[in-house]
């Protein structure tokens, strides 16, 4: 009987050890939160990098981006399917009232989209401010036209018809390339417009499902031409052209091109921007947004968000020039924070 009970009394403080000492890893446990995002391809690989780095100082936290494209993330983010949407068409007013648990646009980064090409024998592309929206536009359909030899003397242009590769999916990497377009030409502007969608009034035209579509078409298609956001033309090693700006310059779409674009951009309270022709640096930039609720199921969803926009605003800035992407300026930094932690619930 005193053996009974001494084997009993130590197997209950084993068992009330061993609670104790795994009561540290459940509530680790309980505190994991997963938070799933989806939306433009445009700043994927930046996502990408955050979800890793994040992990270094919120291990609790995982994050889960599908790039899926700006119309997907916004369609998404009104249905409540996500818990963030991503987006490099910045929802418009109709669409904000349309998300019933309210929505904060979280500007996360900018950079340029490359205007890309496939052409035998030219390195060193140059497009002018005609040329470009006279080619996507349908009224240059040959790499020898005389407007593209005017932009490039000396360069030996084949006698090649031109492939046009554009998106299929809606797009804000199309909104950023057509929006520009549509502010240096009049005919673009009234054939095809600003759209993360357009009705391409094109021939030879191939499309292509997000940045990485379009990337690998334009890499096994000789004489093609299409455009994707920077980080995708490196990764892939393609040739990018150097675009005129509107001070006359040609400028190729480095870090350094894109931050002088960016850098006379204007954020007003909802953090809605676009930038349609800068007065300097490259051309054809865009920023891209995460779009949180105001509102979400439980607090320790909400408490996971804000943790996670605060990380992505803070810490994660630092990662944006390792992939070719633009900063937040502090100051919009500052403000968006106060938004977001002041009113997600």
């Amino acid at each position: 009987m005193a053996f009974s009970t001494i084997l009993n009394r130590l197997v209950t403080t084993s068992v009330v050890t061993a609670a104790i000492a795994l009561s540290p890893a459940l509530s680790s446990v309980a505190k994991a939160q997963t938070i799933n995002g989806a939306g433009a391809s445009f700043p994927a690989p930046l996502y990408e990098r955050y979800a890793r780095e994040v992990k270094k100082k919120h291990p609790e936290l995982k994050v889960n981006y599908q790039a899926i494209g700006s119309g997907g993330g916004i369609r998404q983010t009104i249905a409540g399917t996500v818990d963030f949407g991503g987006s490099d068409a910045a929802m418009t007013d109709a669409d904000i009232a349309k998300v019933k648990r309210g929505v904060i646009l979280v500007p996360t980064a900018g950079g340029a989209v490359s205007v890309v090409h496939n052409v035998p024998g030219v390195s060193n592309l140059k497009l002018s401010r005609t040329t470009l929206p006279a080619i996507f536009s349908g009224q240059i359909t040959k790499w020898n036209d005389p407007k593209i030899m005017t932009d490039n003397p000396g360069v030996n242009l084949p006698n090649l018809p031109i492939r046009f590769v554009v998106r299929a999916d809606s797009s804000g990497t199309t909104f950023i390339f057509t929006n520009h377009l549509s502010a240096i030409s009049g005919y673009f502007k009234g054939r095809i417009g600003a759209n993360t969608a357009p009705k391409w009034t094109l021939k030879n035209v191939l499309k292509g499902k997000g940045n990485t579509g379009v990337a690998a078409l334009v890499s096994r298609t000789s004489g093609s031409i299409g455009y994707v956001e920077q980080s995708y033309a490196q990764r892939n090693n393609l040739k990018s052209a150097e675009l005129q700006n509107k001070s006359g310059q040609f400028v190729a779409p480095s870090l350094a091109n894109a931050n002088a674009a960016l850098a006379s951009a204007t954020f007003p309270d909802n953090y809605r921007v676009f930038v349609s022709d800068p007065s300097a640096g490259y051309p054809i930039v865009g920023l891209t947004w995460m779009m949180v609720y105001k509102n979400y199921p439980d607090a320790a969803k909400a408490n996971a968000v804000k943790k996670w926009i605060n990380w992505v605003l803070k810490d994660g800035q630092q990662f944006n020039d390792d992939l070719s992407y633009t900063k937040i300026p502090s100051s919009v930094v500052n403000r968006v924070l106060n938004t977001v932690n002041s009113t997600v619930k």
